[in-house]
């Protein structure tokens, strides 16, 4: 009977100190509040200069697998064998913070995960850039998620939605009094399920890329769906006010692609 106690104590530890590790993953491989960088140019923090203002962020200049890229439809490979993205997202207590680059939403408890190549990726976060990052055939749209997931092995893999202007978004409409009353201090906002998160299509782009902040972590699994969603002027307006100034666009300019392969899955 003690043996068996001692077992389930220690396993309630060790997932305990997973979980532990997890959170801590994502604010190392991210920078948290107030960092010293800005997206706008000729300021010596700019994207340009990211690399420089941090040793720890050097990947950001000189790394070879950056993102976010330009899908361009002409040097994208069509890949049935990518399979339908598995997802398999629960609700879940979360919390909103306002990061000062960006407005995150940050899930507390077990709010479900991805499968990529057989690895399985906990949801962890979102968060919103505007406009877009990524850009389609060289346009760019006036917002876009990013869902960042972890592996127990620190994997990252990201999952990016992109908007225009147009009817509003649910899952912000949810939120909006949320965002636009958030400050510093990390806000608990009760059960939020992430699978209320509209992806719209089962195409996506996929390639391997880096975070799109510094430090620029690269090895980041990219999927990107294809289709184009709405959001309203009102929603992407309450993203940017409230950010910082010098956060007010937060999107980083796309990266050169450098020969990499970017696969589409269309069934």
């Amino acid at each position: 009977m003690m043996k068996s106690y001692n077992f389930n104590v220690l396993l309630l530890i060790i997932v305990l100190c997973s979980l532990t590790l997890l959170s801590s993953a994502s604010m190392s491989l991210e920078t948290g509040d107030e960092s010293p960088y800005l997206y706008r140019e000729g300021t010596g923090k700019g994207p340009k200069e990211w690399g420089l203002i941090n040793r720890r962020w050097r990947t950001c200049s000189n790394g070879k697998l950056q993102s976010p890229v330009n899908l361009s439809q002409q040097k994208v490979q069509v890949l049935p064998s990518l399979g339908k993205l598995k997802r398999d997202y629960q609700p879940a207590p979360a919390t909103i913070k306002n990061r000062g680059h960006d407005i995150t939403v940050r899930w507390k408890g077990n709010a479900g995960k991805i499968k990529v190549n057989g690895t399985i990726f906990k949801l962890l976060q979102c968060h919103w850039h505007s406009p877009s990052e990524h850009t389609f055939n060289g346009s760019r749209f006036e917002l876009e998620l990013h869902m960042v997931h972890f592996s127990p092995e620190r994997k990252i893999a990201v999952v990016a939605i992109v908007y225009e202007y147009g009817r509003p978004d649910s899952f912000l409409s949810r939120l909006f009094h949320h965002i636009k009353s958030v400050g510093k201090e990390e806000r608990n906002i009760g059960i939020i399920n992430p699978g209320d998160i509209k992806f719209g299509s089962r195409k996506y782009y996929r390639y391997i890329g880096s975070l799109t902040v510094p430090p620029c972590t690269e090895g980041v699994i990219w999927t990107i769906s294809k289709k184009i969603r709405t959001a309203s002027r009102e929603q992407v307006k309450a993203l940017r006010d409230v950010v910082h100034d010098g956060f007010k666009t937060n999107a980083r300019p796309t990266q050169p692609s450098h020969e990499r392969a970017i696969y589409l899955y269309s069934p």
